[in-house]
């Protein structure tokens, strides 16, 4: 077979694409390696329109026997990977991937939560050390507590939660009955974004100097830019 003949019978038979999760992660799945080139031999299969191969046909496509092929598919089904569907015709069964999507789509969902939980933990621990530092002292339980309310009830973000912490310490007033009440203007003003709340502290600061004194403040202090903290 010529080079080209041998390329067009390639075409011919088609590609699988196989989602890189299950590559990546099938072992987090209690997955083995037969078990995993089964699915994936499973998988060719229905793509080619055989939706039910014998053991035999597919343990002719892997290394291990039939009986082998067998035990593998009884144990996937227990598994609650695969599925045997009934078709409309008399007789007519497929093997169903949909329990394996389900349980990868859970998978992955699970990780995500983890990922932002431990995100969420991190930006946590993070804050509070912005808030010693600035402070210049360990935070009272009380603070801690009010720290904790702002992040668990009243759902403000750690990025806007430090961005209120550098307008009290732009404006001189370093006590968290003052960031609270800018955490709470902020919420009422509908300000989510860190640019958000730096455009609306300008507008506030330049509306509580007069003219004379704002041209003097940009002389005697340089703009203190938190955005690059």
């Amino acid at each position: 077979m010529e080079q080209k003949e041998l390329l067009m019978h390639w075409m011919d038979e088609g590609m699988v694409s196989v989602p890189q999760v299950l590559l990546t992660h099938y072992n987090e799945l209690k997955l083995t390696e037969a078990e995993l080139v089964l699915l994936l031999q499973i998988f060719a299969c229905k793509q080619k329109g055989r939706h039910f191969p014998t053991f035999e046909e597919l343990a002719a496509r892997m290394t291990i026997s039939a009986g082998e092929c067998s035990i593998l598919i009884k144990k996937l089904i227990q598994q609650q990977m695969i599925a045997i569907e009934q078709g409309d015709s008399l007789g007519f069964e497929s093997y169903s991937l949909k329990p394996l999507w389900k349980k990868l789509a859970e998978f992955m969902m699970q990780q995500s939560r983890q990922s932002a939980l431990h995100q969420a933990m991190n930006d946590e621990q993070d804050l509070y050390t912005c808030f010693e530092q600035e402070f210049g002292r360990p935070l009272s339980p009380l603070e801690c507590e009010t720290l904790a309310i702002w992040i668990d009830q009243d759902h403000h973000d750690a990025v806007i939660i430090k961005a209120a912490l550098r307008e009290a310490v732009i404006s001189g007033k370093m006590n968290f009955r003052y960031i609270d009440r800018i955490l709470f203007e902020w919420k009422k003003q509908g300000i989510e974004t860190l640019e958000q709340a730096r455009k609306y502290g300008q507008r506030f600061r330049q509306n509580q100097s007069s003219p004379d004194q704002v041209q003097r403040s940009r002389k005697a202090v340089p703009f203190y830019n938190w955005l690059e903290q």
